[in-house]
């Protein structure tokens, strides 16, 4: 039995029961103490990976409470200039980065692959932007003939807006003609800053039988401001190529691009600190830009509707449901993961810009292997528009209901196929779309007076089209990157059982074997004592 005492008529344990009690007691507190300390370093830790989305998020939604605050202040012209400074230099960093960022990338990812395997992997990469665009292209149309936003609206028009007319009297063949050539540029350094485009001046070419001169409109060529990124991304992939051909010699300048390429991501992991606060300044500046906002939305309502949900549908639909379909996997963890650079796309409307914080974020956050990241995604920003697909064909369609035009069957195919096609050469900028559609609407046969209207409002239209643009390239760097694993999961299976019906073949070893990222998996190398290296499996793709 337990010894008590009696203290002031009072029975109480003894002196070691007593410590007993105070023990445990001490220990729950410990305990409490500890899940307590273990919770805030949970969310500690949670505040620290994510500070940067969160930043960013707030860089967003702060840029539009000060934008409203400045708007009411009337500023200047100048002063409007001013304001926009810290968001201006954002995108110049952004932009100063593309250039190394592209080139680099795209020799260091085409040298460390295998001819045979480069060739699988844009085929992949070719199969999946097209109809993926297709797709796009589809609902665009469809969403146009259902919500009809060009029926009613044939009053409307540019002066009463207050909209400056724009001109675009270039040939469809000319413009896909100038597409050819920009991917061949005549001088690589001026690609860096020019694109080729094609203008057109009258030559007298006689005189007719009542002594009137006669003319003809031909096509001279011009440079363009901006960068010929189809042009550097071609160049880039043939010259990796043209290294891993020359074997040893070649390694020493792969190890050099190799080693640009990640400074060039040491640099964007930087910028990447700076977005937030650019951000903040590039939405209220645009805010503080607006003028009659409200005349326009109401009478451009249903075009923005229809173009904002036309992106909400492929990219919230349709563009994870083919990921899913590939892949077996959430595609909302996935896209969790890449909140920063829909962000900067939002802000920035520029596929390019957003180049650099896509690539990281997609390695760091969903463990894409660099390789394919670096690879494919420049070639995304380039050539895959979805977005830039749906709203074009919106807006084709919005033109012909205002002009009262019954768009037959062939027209809508050439809508599809003209937008689908014209969507590669859309520049990566704010604003690159709108040429493409005077592209879709010569090959209508439409008058191109109209597009103003398309400008007037594309400062909305265009953050929605760049954020399904970089979804889009996301999603198919994640799809490429799950059949490199399943690829490289067959590839050890074979290994393991030689004796399947795939056996795998065996070559002698080249000398530059033990670069295994320069090695194809598909060839497993041998040393001459007979021994098979399984190291040699790196990568399918």
């Amino acid at each position: 039995m337990e010894k008590t005492s009696e203290i002031n008529g009072h029975v109480v344990p003894n002196s070691a029961s007593t410590e007993k009690i105070m023990e445990e007691q001490q220990e729950e507190t410990a305990t409490t103490k500890k899940e307590k300390k273990t919770r805030v370093d949970k969310l500690l830790a949670c505040l620290s990976k994510n500070l940067l989305v969160i930043l960013t998020v707030s860089g967003v939604l702060v840029g539009v409470g000060l934008g409203m605050l400045v708007r009411n202040l009337d500023l200047t012209r100048a002063q409007m200039t001013y304001f926009a400074f810290p968001g201006e230099m954002l995108l110049r960093m952004l932009k100063m980065i593309i250039l190394p960022l592209v080139v680099c990338s795209l020799i260091s990812g085409a040298a460390s692959l295998d001819p045979r395997s480069l060739g699988k992997l844009g085929g992949i990469a070719v199969g999946y932007f097209l109809v993926t665009t297709l797709i796009a292209s589809g609902i665009g149309v469809t969403l146009a003939f259902i919500i009809q936003p060009g029926v009613g609206a044939g009053g409307l028009n540019t002066n009463n807006l207050g909209l400056e007319s724009i001109n675009s009297d270039k040939e469809t063949a000319d413009s896909f003609l100038d597409l050819v050539r920009n991917l061949f540029p005549a001088n690589l350094v001026s690609a860096a800053f020019r694109s080729y485009a094609t203008d057109y001046k009258m030559v007298a070419v006689g005189n007719d039988t009542n002594g009137t001169t006669l003319y003809q409109k031909v096509p001279i060529p011009t440079d363009s401001e901006g960068m010929n990124i189809l042009g550097l991304v071609l160049f880039a992939m043939v010259f990796g190529v043209a290294l891993k051909k020359l074997g040893q010699e070649g390694e020493e300048l792969i190890r050099f691009f190799n080693a640009f390429n990640e400074a060039t991501m040491v640099i964007v992991s930087w910028i990447m600190w700076y977005i937030p606060f650019g951000i903040m300044f590039l939405v209220g500046s645009k805010i503080v830009e607006m003028e009659n906002v409200v005349l326009l939305v109401t009478s451009l309502g249903k075009y923005i509707f229809a173009s904002i949900l036309g992106h909400i549908i492929h990219g919230g639909i349709i563009l994870p449901l083919i990921y899913f379909g590939f892949t077996r996997k959430n595609p909302f963890s996935f896209l969790s993961g890449l909140i920063t650079p829909f962000t900067t796309a939002f802000a920035t409307c520029s596929s390019s810009a957003t180049l650099p914080s896509m690539i990281k974020c997609v390695e760091e956050n969903n463990g894409v292997d660099k390789h394919i990241s670096r690879f494919i995604l420049p070639i995304g920003a380039t050539v895959n528009m979805d977005g830039a697909a749906i709203f074009q064909c919106i807006a084709a369609v919005f033109i012909a209901q205002l002009n009262n035009v019954d768009l037959n069957a062939g027209q809508i195919f050439t809508i599809l196929v003209t937008a689908t096609a014209s969507s590669v050469g859309a520049a990566g900028i704010p604003a690159g779309g709108i040429i493409t559609i005077a592209i879709i609407l010569e090959a209508i046969g439409l008058p191109t007076n109209d597009l103003s209207l398309m400008l007037a409002v594309d400062w909305i239209v265009d953050r929605t089209t760049t954020v399904v643009n970089v979804e889009g390239d996301a999603l198919g760097a994640g799809i490429l990157h799950h059949i490199n694993q399943q690829e490289m999961k067959k590839q050890r299976e074979l290994l393991q059982h030689p004796e399947g019906e795939l056996a795998e073949v065996r070559v002698e070893a080249v000398a530059n074997a033990r670069a295994e990222e320069e090695t194809s998996p598909l060839v497993v190398h041998q040393i001459k004592g007979g021994e098979s290296m399984p190291e040699a499996i790196e990568s399918v793709l």
